[in-house]
């Protein structure tokens, strides 16, 4: 390398905020996407960290105290109108349906074990809900990351070419950060899909898990009642 060309290389900034700053306003805009996308996922990844480690403590705590020997009508009142679980607000869902099929001698109103499956079907579908809000975006950002991206990088390397063409030169110094700044956006956006992609898996499967074990719940309790229905 001639003497001159490694000085002109060594005098440009090859950090990412160099990098930033000389690149063209698309390639600005695309990097300033992808940067945001992945700060977006990483606050939806760490509060779905905490929520799914919450309701699986919840489902375990609700467990033993349903378990516990102690009557559904005692843990209903302790648990009250305003329940705070997601194990408990199908348990609520349930038991509520359940009084609410009494009649005022006592009997029970017809059709009392289907509104109570399908008061707690809701509970869970909304609870379901609420556990897998967010997911769609991390689908999103891992899916289209990589390909706004590459977006940014072809952008680039066309200017990045266009720019040789005029100056007629095609030294490291002249071409080097113009490749640089293009390949920084395919970084960003990998570096954006790929934790999206691999924790979008994981609460999938995270919240399949959990929502089966309410409805898994909401079987035996519906069994439980179902029993007292028939005697």
């Amino acid at each position: 390398m001639e003497p001159q060309t490694l000085a002109m290389a060594q005098e440009i900034d090859f950090s990412m905020l160099g990098l930033f700053a000389r690149a063209t306003l698309t390639v600005k805009l695309v990097m300033l996407m992808l940067t945001i996308a992945s700060f977006w996922s990483w606050s939806i990844i760490i509060q779905k960290l905490i929520a799914y480690r919450r309701a699986r403590v919840e489902v375990a705590e609700f467990d033993r105290a349903f378990w516990s020997g102690e009557p559904l009508d005692e843990l209903y009142d302790e648990i009250g109108a305003d329940p705070t679980g997601r194990s408990e607000r199908i348990f609520v869902a349930g038991m509520t349906e359940w009084r609410r099929s009494h009649r005022s001698d006592g009997q029970m109103i017809a059709g009392a074990q289907a509104r109570i499956d399908r008061s707690m079907d809701v509970a869970i579908a909304k609870e379901a809900e609420t556990l897998q809000a967010g997911l769609p975006v991390l689908a999103t950002v891992g899916s289209t990351a990589p390909f706004v991206g590459l977006f940014g990088t072809v952008w680039g390397i066309m200017h990045a070419f266009i720019g040789i063409a005029q100056s007629q030169n095609t030294s490291l110094a002249v071409v080097a950060p113009g490749i640089a700044e293009a390949l920084l956006a395919t970084a960003l956006g990998l570096l954006a899909a790929i934790p999206a992609v691999i924790f979008y898996n994981k609460f999938s499967t995270d919240s399949d898990r959990i929502v089966g074990s309410y409805e898994a719940f909401a079987d035996e309790f519906s069994t439980i009642l179902s029993r007292q229905l028939d005697s």
